[in-house]
């Protein structure tokens, strides 16, 4: 049978489909509207499945986080391409994806993948924008934080390629607007300079035994005396904590205090006991995902 322009451009705008898929599986639907979107649909699985083996290395980090500050959301979305990043298809899908992950409250990937949102399932969401756009597309990790006496805030530096989800408890009900401004600061802070750890005490021990055991062996190298080998040692760990612990880094705005300074003078203000207690960080190029 043949199948007009106006058909063609109907499913066009109901699926999102090329317009050569469109009339092809118009054609192979005998026009049959509902019969062309399963066909639609099926080749997408099987444009899913073709690109399963491509790399995805671009797309976006977005976070979420709520009024009251009690809830933080951080999802990272892949593709294969920055064109398509940028994208309204791409973008709206990654939304689609957080409002889902809001709503939900999903502990894993799996869990994720099994939910229906606003009538949708999110597999097969998930296969739908892969073969509407042909790239590979996947979903490589999110994570969901909540306080009830905390504040929560995220940061997305410019080009949505970076983002931190950072918390704070045992924060008073009066300091928290003052507290989510520091916060703002301290995730540009992670995002910066890429911390591993929040405090010393987060370190762990062999890792803290394993950077000694480095120190004491390039000083003996250098001829220095055994006795004062572990001084140099210790004095050489407190360099790691300024590099790699958050609290005891340099400030980046203002680096004759560190970060733990600048919660000790909101602690100071507030009479309060408030804690930094956890940070994510998600960069597209990271390979520990």
């Amino acid at each position: 049978m043949s199948i007009s322009a106006a058909q063609v451009k109907e499913l066009r705008e109901k699926t999102g489909a090329g317009m050569m898929d469109c009339k092809k599986a118009l054609t192979e639907a005998n026009g049959d509207f509902q019969k062309a979107i399963e066909i639609l649909r099926k080749k997408g699985a099987s444009v899913a499945a073709k690109r399963a083996e491509r790399s995805a290395n671009e797309g976006v980090v977005i976070t979420k986080v709520s009024d009251d500050y009690s809830k933080g959301i951080i999802l990272e979305v892949n593709c294969e391409t920055d064109f398509v990043a940028n994208s309204n298809d791409f973008i709206q899908f990654a939304d689609f994806v957080l409002n889902a992950i809001e709503v939900h409250n999903p502990k894993n990937l799996d869990e994720l993948f099994s939910l229906t949102h606003e009538a949708k399932n999110l597999k097969d969401a998930l296969t739908d924008i892969i073969g509407k756009i042909g790239e590979k597309i996947e979903v490589s990790r999110f994570a969901v934080e909540s306080s009830e006496n905390g504040v929560l805030v995220g940061y997305i530096h410019h080009g949505s390629k970076l983002g931190v989800l950072v918390k704070a408890d045992n924060v008073k009900e009066e300091g928290k607007e003052d507290l989510a401004v520091i916060l703002k600061d301290v995730a540009m802070q992670i995002a910066a300079m890429k911390p591993d750890y929040i405090a010393p005490e987060n370190v762990p021990a062999e890792v803290i035994e394993k950077e000694k055991e480095i120190y004491r062996e390039v000083a003996k190298k250098e001829g220095k005396p055994e006795n004062i080998l572990e001084k140099i040692a210790e004095g050489k760990l407190k360099k790691y904590y300024e590099e790699n612990t958050l609290v005891e880094q340099a400030y980046i705005k203002d680096n004759t205090k560190t970060i733990g300074d600048l919660i000790k003078e909101y602690n100071k203000k507030y009479s309060s006991d408030a804690k930094i207690t956890l940070f994510h960080r998600f960069h597209l190029s990271d390979e520990n995902k």
